[in-house]
């Protein structure tokens, strides 16, 4: 519906507020730039030209939001949007930081570093309220209900744990097929709770049962050579799972039957690396160094 150029780079992460009116999105041109959805237009830019900005997600708050770096440090900030403030450091990841999820129910957030660490905070406190070790890079989400989160651990295994007793280890672990070619590079529930979706910096993603772990579908056929960090959703009504790909084009599987049902074609210059649904409106959002806002059509 409409395609935006704001920015110089590539756009590496966004995330739509929980009321689905506003789209935050981050640039390796160290821009943040924030986006009315109803408008349908860019609403203003801010700059974190010291850090850097990588991974972005809204808290609760409608104007703030949690951010981690890719410059300086690995500490990750929390920004007041209405007036460009910081307001805490989350300092403690000694290498950057590749997973971020807010708890849909509370002000807690994860987040999961290349120093092989889940961290585990409170946006009231800048210590770290949690900590674990892990075998290997972590891919960690909280589920819809924010009681339990999944860690995908050195593309191989996923652990689901208790938030309020995490520390006594996971309360379930699925072992994968080991893939040599390509690693996790995020995992997603569904917004039923039901499905875990691990994507991957290869040619293909995978559906598993939240429950059981069994591995449901794999989706591949989609364009990603040069091992880029793709990402996929799921649709709000958990029923359909959309990737972009290197060639700008958006695949859609439907998750009960696995079969492919639609390729988009974005116009998109560069790989999509970004991917999701709006929260509360029928619409999503696309980006590589564009960002592209979709609208249904209605056919009559």
């Amino acid at each position: 519906a409409k395609v935006f150029r704001e920015n110089s780079d590539k756009i590496n992460c966004f995330d739509f507020s929980p009321n689905g009116e506003t789209v935050i999105s981050s640039s390796d041109d160290d821009s943040i730039v924030l986006y009315d959805c109803q408008e349908g237009k860019p609403k203003r830019t801010l700059y974190s030209k010291k850090y850097g900005v990588d991974l972005i997600r809204y808290t609760h708050a409608a104007n703030t939001v949690v951010y981690s770096s890719n410059k300086i440090d690995d500490t990750i900030r929390y920004l007041s949007l209405h007036d460009n403030k910081y307001i805490r450091y989350f300092p403690g990841h000694t290498k950057r930081v590749v997973a971020l999820s807010m708890s849909p129910v509370d002000d807690t957030f994860i987040s999961g570093s290349l120093d092989k660490t889940i961290r585990l905070w409170d946006l009231r406190s800048p210590n770290c309220q949690g900590l674990m070790h892990l075998q290997g890079k972590p891919v960690c989400s909280f589920d819809p209900e924010g009681l339990i989160f999944a860690a995908g651990v050195n593309s191989e295994m996923v652990k689901l744990y208790d938030l309020r007793s995490f520390d006594k280890g996971p309360f379930a672990t699925f072992k994968m097929q080991y893939d040599r070619t390509c690693e996790w590079t995020g995992l997603k529930f569904s917004n039923d709770g039901k499905l875990i979706l691990i994507s991957t910096n290869g040619g293909f993603i995978r559906l598993i049962d939240a429950f059981k772990g069994a591995v449901l579908h794999t989706f591949g056929g989609y364009n990603n050579s040069k091992a880029v960090t793709l990402e996929a959703s799921f649709t709000p009504d958990s029923q359909f799972i959309m990737i972009g790909s290197e060639d700008g084009k958006i695949h859609v599987w439907n998750g009960e039957s696995g079969m492919k049902v639609a390729v988009l074609d974005g116009k998109h210059t560069g790989p999509i690396t970004c991917l999701q649904f709006n929260p509360k409106f029928m619409t999503f959002a696309s980006a590589c160094s564009n960002m592209a806002f979709w609208l249904p059509t209605i056919d009559d």
